[in-house]
Formats: structure tokens, sequence, C-alpha cells
């Protein structure tokens, strides 16, 4: 009512925003991707991973703290949405897809922190699947869309995103597969962590970082929490954006 006192987590916000003003990102457009997906079997299941979306969301919050302008292509989670940023939500990695294109269409930064799913079932059934005294049925998968893929296969004619950070979550040959990728999806920098962590990766506040550059360099950070990960990835960020 009349005389009622904003929220403080909305002071605090419009008060990160003025403090961002002349930030390091100030002028800059950063999408960033977050949480995983969900591909439905029938109306009562999906396919799905652990990812809590933390890490995208710290990485949202310090990009506008550094004065960008941000877009959260978000999967589903119950996190609240970083004061400032414009929030996308999507349940599938076809929706996920569609929003980040669209988003970085014209973007100087994406930061790809989503656990995307990489199978679907080929067919979701219409009605919930019975369990019978038969055999279990079999779900046939197919492959989704690789959005990094399609990123980079649309820098190579746009130049947008300028910058593209992909992040990998491994249990196993963590720098060669992040080495891999970073090849194949012609990306600037990758993000890989140990899954097998207790003290890092799903749902924890904490990580265990290894940055991989596109000419190969190697940084192992050692247990951070989620934003001092990204802070330690936009100050990267930000030093090529400005080479």
């Amino acid at each position: 009512g009349l005389g009622r006192m904003v929220e403080p987590e909305e002071i605090v916000g419009h008060i990160r925003i003025a403090l961002a003003r002349n930030g390091r990102l100030a002028g800059r457009k950063v999408v960033v991707s977050a949480g995983g997906t969900q591909e439905p079997i029938d109306p009562v299941r999906y396919i799905s991973n652990y990812s809590s979306g933390k890490q995208g969301f710290a990485l949202a919050q310090v990009a506008l703290d550094h004065g960008a302008q941000v877009t959260l292509v978000a999967g589903p989670t119950a996190l609240p949405t970083p004061f400032g940023a414009t929030r996308v939500n999507v349940q599938t990695t076809a929706e996920m897809a569609d929003a980040v294109l669209a988003a970085s269409a014209e973007a100087d930064v994406l930061l790809m922190a989503a656990a995307v799913a990489d199978f679907r079932p080929q067919t979701v059934a219409e009605h919930k699947i019975k369990k019978t005294a038969g055999e279990a049925p079999a779900i046939h998968l197919e492959r989704t869309i690789d959005i990094l893929a399609t990123v980079a296969e649309r820098k190579t004619q746009t130049g947008h995103p300028t910058i593209v950070v992909g992040f990998a979550a491994e249990s196993q040959d963590l720098i060669a597969n992040a080495r891999a990728k970073i090849l194949s999806k012609k990306l600037d920098y990758i993000v890989a962590n140990d899954i097998t962590a207790r003290d890092a990766g799903f749902a924890v506040d904490t990580n265990r970082v290894t940055i991989v550059d596109a000419g190969g360099g190697v940084e192992q950070l050692p247990l951070l929490t989620k934003t001092q990960v990204a802070e330690a990835v936009l100050e990267r960020v930000e030093r090529l954006l400005r080479s």
C-alpha cells in the first residue's frame, strides 16, 4: 500500500546497477545459459540431469555487476532472477537453442553454462506409459541439436557473438575432453569441472574448475565459490575483449 517500503532485494539491485554503470562490461551485451533441460518421455516423465543452474546464475550476476546488459536463458529452476537481467525460461534443448541463438545474434559474449541434454526420446508418448507384467518398454533416443556447434557456424558468418565460452562437466579425462571440445566448437575458452568431486559441480555453492583457452593453455583454479569462479571467467573474457 501507500508508503510501503520497497523490498530490500530490489533496493540492493538498484544500487548494484548504479555502481556498475562504469564497469568493465558497460555497454556490452552478454548472454548466459544456465541450468539443465528436460526432454519429455510422456506427460509425466522426462530425461534431465542434476544441474542446479547456480554457476550460470552467478555468471549472470557478476556480468551485471560489471555493467553488462544480460540475457539469462534458464532451464527449469527455482533460482531467483538476478536484478536487471532479462530472463528467458525454456524447458527442452530445442527451446534453449532457439532462445540462445536469438539472444546472441548481436551479443558480445555468450557464456554457455547450461547442462543441455545430448539426447531425447525419438517419440513422446501421448499418454502415461503404464507399468505392465511384461518387459519394460524400450525408449529409443536421438541426438539433440548441438547449440555450440550451431553458434560457431553462425559466428563464422556474422562475427557474433564475439566471444564464446563453453562449459564441460566431466567425470574422466577432463583436460583432454576440454581441449577436444574447444577445437571442435571453435570456443575462446572452456571451463571444465570434475563432477565426481564432492565439493564441486552440481547443486553445491562451490566449484573447482580448469580453464582452457583456444591456444591450449590450461589453468587449474583452487576450490572457489561459484561467484568467484564467475569473476575469474569474466576477468579473462574482459581481457580478451580489450585485446
